[in-house]
Formats: C-alpha cells, structure tokens, sequence
C-alpha cells in the first residue's frame, strides 16, 4: 500500500535500524503504524530505544499517538531517561498517505526539538545538582581495589 511505503521512507531515513509496520487495528476502523528503533553503543557507555506507535482513521481523516523514548546512560553512574508523549488526534488535510507521513514527522521532530531543549537545561546545569561529585567521604572510589575496602558499621553498640 502507499501507506506503507511512504512510511517505509520515513523510517528508514529517520531511524536506519528500525523495525516497522502498518496494519489494521483490531477494530478495522483504524490503520495502525508501528515503529520500534534501537541503538546500543556500549563503547561510550549508552543505549537507546525509540517507540511509535499511531492510529490513522481513513473515515475521518484523524491521526494520534503516542511516542516512547527510553534512554540509559551509564558511565560513572547511572542515568536514564524514560519518557512517553501522547500524540493528540489532529484532522488532516485529504488524508494521503504522503499526508500521514508528514504530520509524523513534524510531531517526531517537533518533539525531538523538545527534548533537544531540555537536555540542554540539564547540562547547563540542573543536571550537575542531581548528582554528588564525590561520595560523602569526599575521595573517589577506586573501584579496581574495592576488595580492600573495610565498611564500618554504626549501630546500637554506642559507636
């Protein structure tokens, strides 16, 4: 179908390691696109998954969805962002499948744009606030010794 091609073009411009599909929705009355993206890159300490999924009713020319980003970063420590953006219904024009497939990708850029923004925030300097720079006895771990590490305990023995 057009649809499935046009959307076909979109992913794999967008997101070259990305699993797709579109098919009808259990209730017939809608078109179902589906969208599953991963990346991994464990040489600098990260991976990523991207998730669509939108509902296309050709009766009333509607579109929505929902997009999940979920991100982990874990490189002297852990920090992961998982985020989920409701796409609300939006009418379009004729409703061609070049149609659909282009409010897509202005609702996936616009959001992109967004969290491009609130990255920034966060490493201009609200992220820096989340974490200790150095645990509370104020010298780094070495971890390549932390067999040699004695923990002391402080309890009911008056210590």
């Amino acid at each position: 179908s057009s649809l499935l091609k046009s959307f076909s073009t979109h992913a794999t411009e967008h997101y070259p390691s990305a699993t797709y599909t579109v098919c009808p929705s259990p209730t017939a009355t809608t078109i179902a696109l589906l969208l599953v993206s991963n990346k991994y890159s464990p040489a600098n300490f990260w991976n990523g998954r991207y998730r669509s999924t939108y509902l296309f009713a050709p009766a009333s020319s509607t579109l929505s969805g929902t997009i999940h980003v979920d991100v982990h970063y874990y490189e002297d420590g852990n920090v992961r962002l998982t985020t989920t953006k409701k796409v609300p219904e939006m009418k379009l024009e004729g409703g061609s499948a070049a149609e659909v497939v282009r409010r897509i990708a202005g609702v996936e850029r616009a959001y992109q744009e967004e969290l491009n923004r609130g990255f920034g925030r966060l490493s201009e300097g609200e992220f820096k606030g989340l974490r200790r720079q150095l645990p509370v006895t104020r010298q780094k771990v070495e971890w390549e010794k932390i067999g040699g590490y004695r923990i002391s305990v402080v309890g009911d023995r008056g210590e």
